[in-house]
């Protein structure tokens, strides 16, 4: 018999596999397609944006799209990270943490909002799934009309 030795996770480790932590790993928290769909579509409309930027500097969270002028920040999220109510189908290993994190995700994403708000931004938030023209037009005509320059 080999002599193979199974992973084991450390303690409080969030894999429940290497496999599963592998596959984790590189999933990217930035720079996502729709992300980049998005972004270009909303380029070529003219509009320039920093990517993946705090909108307020005591805030330790980033938007995907942050137009300062504006005040506008723009969130593209994902269905399973965010919790999608059409896609999210929870987890099968780990659920208890996976759901865990996901709901964890949900209350922060809500506190973001509101914070941003309060402090005079307009938030958008959009589906990974929505259609990226849709979501450039809505981020074009939300931009223009809270322009400073605009108005």
């Amino acid at each position: 018999m080999g002599s193979e030795t199974q992973w084991n996770p450390p303690a409080g480790s969030w894999a429940s596999s290497a496999a599963r932590r592998r596959n984790m790993q590189a999933i990217k928290s930035r720079d996502t397609k729709p992300e980049q769909l998005i972004r270009r579509l909303v380029h070529a409309q003219g509009l320039r944006y920093r990517v993946a930027a705090k909108p307020l500097a005591d805030l330790r969270r980033t938007a995907d799209m942050v137009f300062r002028p504006a005040k506008v920040a723009v969130f593209v999220d994902g269905c399973y990270w965010h919790g999608c109510p059409e896609h999210y189908v929870p987890p099968k290993t780990n659920s208890g943490y996976w759901s865990d994190k996901v709901a964890g995700n949900i209350a922060r994403d809500r506190d973001t909002d509101q914070r941003l708000a309060e402090a005079g931004w307009t938030v958008l938030r959009f589906w990974e799934h929505e259609s990226a023209d849709d979501c450039a037009l809505s981020i074009a005509a939300t931009v223009n009309n809270l322009r400073p320059d605009r108005r």
